[in-house]
């Protein structure tokens, strides 16, 4: 049994429940025959993913549906050995490059020249091109951005990118002037409370317009995680009702318990424990961007004795 997050995924750009505009611009840059490289960016839970797979849908057809999870060793001049999980069809592959820490050059180098060498399986494919996925492009160093840029030129006629990332402001000029920029906006509160609207009423739910919304404004426009929490409410209770608590994960609650300790006392016991909080943080791969902003946010509603 699927999330419903993965179960009502829309396939193609026709099914996208909003920025219609945009969906139709991509579908005309897909069928218009010269595909350039994208850099599709914005905030998490926004879509991004979802139109990039929709975008290899239109390009290759089902085909791109058939995926499968590969390992790969390369590697480095040091004879330091990386492993690599990837995920591929028979017309691309999709890979996170930051994984690999500071030896993420040699994997982007290895991974398109691989790519860009190999011939594809299907050749009633209607484009003699396979593209590669790029994730987290805003995490790779600069010595990796540089070799992709590199790489990028090198391997055009056979391979095209396609880069996503949250923001552009780590990304090198470079690549950005070689990418065409696809900006996705975050949903607005009323996009979402439609989205879970018509996700409950597939799963034969009645949902209440005003959980809809308090949904929506808790998930601070993040699509996944509005339909993430729904699922949990109606896990918890069922029928849904207006003053229904919202669950919130384990580390949201954890990171509020942080803050208000850091807020109440400062000694240097209080400081070893909070580190030691951060780490726990850490090794559970809550990014540590998201830990420090999260608590900025909960220190500031946290009131000192």
């Amino acid at each position: 049994m699927s999330l419903w997050v993965d179960k009502y995924r829309p396939c193609s750009l026709g099914q996208l429940d909003y920025h219609k505009e945009q969906a139709a611009q991509l579908r005309n840059l897909v069928q218009c025959g010269d595909f350039p490289h994208l850099l599709v960016y914005g905030p998490s839970g926004a879509g991004k993913k979802t139109r990039i797979m929709c975008i290899l849908r239109e390009l290759y057809g089902v085909g791109v549906e058939k995926l499968r999870i590969e390992h790969q060793t390369i590697t480095t001049p040091s004879k330091k050995k990386i492993e690599i999980s990837t995920i591929a069809s028979n017309y691309h592959l999709e890979v996170n490059p930051s994984d690999a820490g500071n030896s993420d050059r040699v994997v982007i180098q290895e991974m398109l020249k691989t790519v860009a060498q190999s011939q594809q399986l299907e050749t009633s494919s209607q484009k003699d091109f396979k593209v590669v996925l790029l994730t987290e492009v805003d995490k790779l160093t600069k010595d990796a951005q540089h070799a992709l840029r590199r790489t990028m030129e090198k391997y055009m006629s056979t391979c095209r990118l396609i880069l996503c990332c949250n923001s552009t402001s780590k990304v090198i000029p470079p690549i950005r002037s070689r990418c065409l920029a696809v900006r996705v906006p975050a949903p607005s509160i009323e996009d979402i409370c439609h989205v879970l609207s018509t996700v409950c009423k597939k799963e034969g739910l009645s949902l209440p317009s005003q959980l809809a919304r308090k949904l929506a404004e808790k998930s601070c426009r993040n699509l996944r995680k509005a339909l993430l929490m729904c699922e949990a409410c109606r896990v918890q209770q069922y029928p849904f009702t207006v003053d229904q608590e919202i669950p919130e994960t384990d580390w949201e609650v954890y990171l509020r318990e942080t803050a208000n300790a850091i807020v109440s006392q400062q000694t240097p016991q209080r400081l070893l424990e909070v580190r030691g909080r951060l780490y726990e943080l850490l090794t559970h791969c809550i990014p540590p961007e998201i830990i420090m902003k999260a608590s900025k946010e909960e220190s500031r509603s946290c009131e000192a004795p």
